[in-house]
């Protein structure tokens, strides 16, 4: 089997079936043999069922395949197809989905592929759509693991502490569901086409939220506040309640209503957040 890492071949196989990347959607293949067999050692996927999102030609797909015990790769680009099914030929365990990941039914592919049993996700992650990715992963209660390649930037918002310019929403969203660990920095010399920032691989732990937090009213405290982070809570928070609850509410945790988004933690978000669930089921 040729090295699907080795930019030779790479080329060979677009030629040969003649296809193009598509810059569209965000397509850039890794290159370097030694990060391919640290994402799949760090993932450790001995023995698991995987989902691989975005495989492109089956670089990681191939390294995973000889290990896992069931592996999904699901790939948007119809041309890629046919040169998955070349390169992930020789294996039983490997299905190939081609669609829109977040079209994709992952609670069908758990019960019909993995017999209802957990998995893991592992995915060089398209620039365009990392955040629904990660949040419709994030969600799904058989996903325990994701260990996702993405843009540099991106990472250093989701490692982010609260009162730096990177904390956000996703900082928070991430954090909500998941116990979050940097694994390596990969070079954007070691990708065909070379883009424009370097890469993080990061490995999120899934664990069982606070099943007593409504995650709306959460989520919405938390998108008021980074949407308008330059004004205080006391101002950004009134998209979700209003003044005179938010100023008691501060008042009862002691909270300062001049701080900003930034400068609240995610317990902070929380206890806002069932204050306020409080207050509506005493209406």
């Amino acid at each position: 089997m040729r090295k699907l890492y080795s930019p030779k071949t790479v080329k060979e196989l677009m030629d040969f079936y003649d296809v193009n990347f598509s810059k569209s959607l965000g397509q850039n293949f890794l290159v370097d043999g030694n990060f391919v067999r640290r994402i799949v050692e760090s993932a450790n996927v001995e023995e698991k069922n995987v989902i691989e999102v975005g495989p492109g030609i089956g670089t990681l797909s191939y390294e995973i395949a000889q290990k896992a015990k069931k592996l999904v790769v699901i790939e948007i680009d119809r041309s890629l197809v046919p040169i998955l099914n070349e390169n992930l030929s020789e294996f039983s365990n490997t299905k190939i989905i081609r669609e829109d990941i977040l079209k994709v039914d992952i609670n069908k592919i758990v019960e019909e592929d993995f017999n209802g049993e957990d998995f893991i996700l592992i995915s060089n992650l398209p620039y365009y759509i990392t955040t629904p990715i990660i949040e419709k992963f994030a969600k799904i209660e058989k996903c325990k693991n994701m260990t996702i390649m993405l843009q540099k930037e991106v990472a250093m918002r989701i490692l982010a502490k609260e009162s730096t310019k990177d904390y956000s929403a996703l900082t928070l969203f991430v954090k909500f569901f998941a116990d979050v660990k940097k694994e390596f920095n990969v070079a954007k010399t070691v990708f065909m086409p070379k883009p424009k920032i370097d890469s993080t691989v990061l490995n999120l732990k899934l664990r069982i939220y606070d099943k007593s937090v409504d995650q709306k009213i959460l989520f919405d405290l938390i998108h008021a506040g980074f949407n308008k982070r330059r004004k205080t809570i006391l101002n950004s928070l009134q998209n979700v309640c209003k003044k005179e609850e938010l100023i008691e509410i501060f008042e009862k945790l002691n909270i300062s209503p001049k701080l900003r988004a930034e400068n609240l933690t995610l317990d902070r978000y929380i206890d806002i957040s069932k204050e306020v669930e409080n207050i509506r089921k005493q209406k």
